[in-house]
């Protein structure tokens, strides 16, 4: 649940500045809270009736990108004079025209952002439920995964930049922690006390290993509120070091309710354009090639067998409808599989879906509880910001590990990967410096034109897909090979796959013949089989 936990916290205040609730700290606690609420409901969703593994749903960072670049039009700039920054909640009943002023700058650009993912999430329903899946990543190599989601991160380096800003010190002993428990006491593991066939026993945990990330945040928070109690950093906004205090955003905590449900439509009606929707199906797309990769992982680590091709189906297509739910209830991001949850798994062992659903429901929980949301945001700046720098850095460096399988000895692969991942920084930050620049005389298309071409993604992800599959090259040179005979050994693997059944269906599915054929049933398995005999 950490995983879950932390990059909660990170879409809300990666996206502030964008929605133009920089300072509106109600308002980011909200989106914290509907995020965990959502999450949770899409966990329980993919445990129960998707891939049925016991993987972690949350927000992704693939949605991100395109997010900030439809954020980035001129239209959604935000006011000179925001009114957004002054919390709704600390006005008084004398100025209601700007208060409701205020909710509207930021809810408007979440409708936007909303309508996008709502749309676009069909792609990954259709491509799920009509087992397109896999013969779209037959011509999807590690020479367009790799700049894809590299660009993830390195897309990203402004924001982890601004945050840490605020305070070079606190930033470094966040990351420094962070290595500390990630990496230095890794093998440390605390002897810790349990109950068990009706004795106690002591056990050795991994504690530092599995808390790294939280650890090192919370060591800088902890810093930071010993600095601020001690009145240590300044207390002048225009001085140094200030965004490094404990105290600036107590009043998110005072101020927010106790107990809030959030609900579909709470900013307003989502709102579409084709501008908006094009640039967040790079993200979508993103995100299935990640999930997929998840899905194997995730069952290797649980003890499970490899995931049959009805699974995969159905736990891509379960997804996309966690991103339309994740588009009503307005996180302004989607929702995929969690890599690090299935890290975990593996030092743990405990790869019970039980768990999982378990964690759901407290997730559910914590995101009803609207003081919890709240507490994250008194998280001073330049802590985030190292955090920021851990975690894009590893982002990028996930999108590189692809490159595992491809000949990097070769010219041709080199140009490709150079040309693909260095075109998606240079073309953005062209665009971004030359607003306007694109004038077609019709304004939709301007919108379209300009919202791909300034997604880092979406650039490095074309060129890598365009230029692998037009260039010659053999499969063992561009990495395929090494991923089909991969594939193909996970699909020979014997083992009991009854685990990825729907519950209470099989009697159904198996009694009428017209099951057979729906590539996301568990009976889709047995046309499979018969047609390979």
């Amino acid at each position: 649940m950490q995983a879950s936990l932390l990059f909660s916290l990170f879409f809300p205040l990666i996206l502030a500045e964008p929605l133009c609730i920089k300072d509106n700290d109600i308002a980011k606690s909200q989106l914290i809270s509907t995020i965990f609420f959502v999450s949770g409901l899409c966990t329980l969703l993919q445990t129960t009736l998707g891939t049925r593994l016991p993987i972690l749903q949350g927000g992704t960072f693939s949605f991100i990108t395109p997010t900030l670049a439809i954020l980035a039009l001129p239209k959604w700039q935000c006011p000179t004079h925001n009114a957004s920054a002054i919390p709704s909640m600390v006005q008084n009943d004398t100025s209601p025209p700007l208060m409701e002023n205020s909710d509207e700058v930021w809810m408007s650009r979440m409708r936007e952002v909303q309508g996008a993912i709502l749309v676009a999430s069909l792609l990954q329903i259709v491509l799920g439920f009509s087992g397109l899946v896999g013969f779209v990543l037959k011509y999807i190599g590690p020479l367009a995964i790799a700049p894809t989601v590299s660009l993830i991160g390195l897309s990203l380096f402004v924001e982890a930049g601004k945050k840490s800003g605020g305070h070079w010190g606190i930033a470094a002993l966040t990351v420094c922690l962070i290595f500390l428990f990630s990496q230095y006491l890794s093998k440390v593991d605390l002897p810790m006390i349990a109950y068990k066939d009706k004795k106690w026993k002591v056990f050795h945990y991994p504690l530092f290993k599995l808390f790294s990330a939280l650890f090192g945040m919370c060591g800088g928070w902890v810093v930071c509120y010993s600095l601020t109690v001690f009145d240590i950093l300044p207390s002048n906004s225009e001085e140094y070091g200030f965004s490094a205090r404990t105290d600036i955003r107590v009043e998110a905590v005072t101020n927010s309710p106790w107990f809030h449900v959030p609900y579909p439509g709470q900013w307003g009606l989502p709102t579409v354009s084709v501008s908006s929707v094009l640039g967040m199906m790079a993200g979508v797309l993103a995100s299935i090639m990640e999930s997929i990769g998840d899905y194997y992982a995730c069952a290797r680590m649980s003890g499970a067998p490899p995931p049959p091709t009805h699974a995969i189906n159905r736990g891509i297509a379960v997804e996309g409808i966690g991103c339309i739910l994740a588009a009503l209830w307005g996180t302004g991001n989607g929702t995929t599989s969690y890599s690090q949850n299935i890290a975990a798994l593996g030092i743990t062992k405990v790869g019970s879906r039980l768990v999982l659903q378990t964690t759901g429901v407290l997730m559910v929980f914590l995101g009803i509880f609207g003081k919890f949301g709240a507490i994250f945001i008194t998280i001073p700046d330049p802590v985030i910001g190292g955090m920021f720098l851990v975690m894009f850095g590893m982002i990028a460096a996930v999108g590189i590990s692809n490159l595992q399988h491809v000949d990097l000895n070769s010219s041709r692969n080199l140009l490709i990967l150079g040309f693909s991942t260095f075109s998606g920084l240079v073309l953005p930050t062209w665009f971004h410096s030359n607003p306007g620049i694109i004038d077609t005389g019709i304004k939709e298309l301007d919108q379209v034109i300009v919202v791909l071409f300034t997604t880092h993604m979406f650039i490095g992800g074309f060129f890598g897909f365009i230029l692998d599959n037009t260039i010659p090259g053999t499969d063992t040179e561009r990495g395929i090979k090494k991923w089909q005979d991969k594939e193909q050994e996970e699909s020979n693997h014997t083992c009991e796959q009854s685990c990825y059944d729907i519950p209470f269906c099989n009697s159904v599915l198996t009694r009428f013949r017209c099951f057979q054929y729906l590539p996301f049933l568990p009976s889709f398995k047995t046309t499979q089989s018969e047609a390979s005999k």
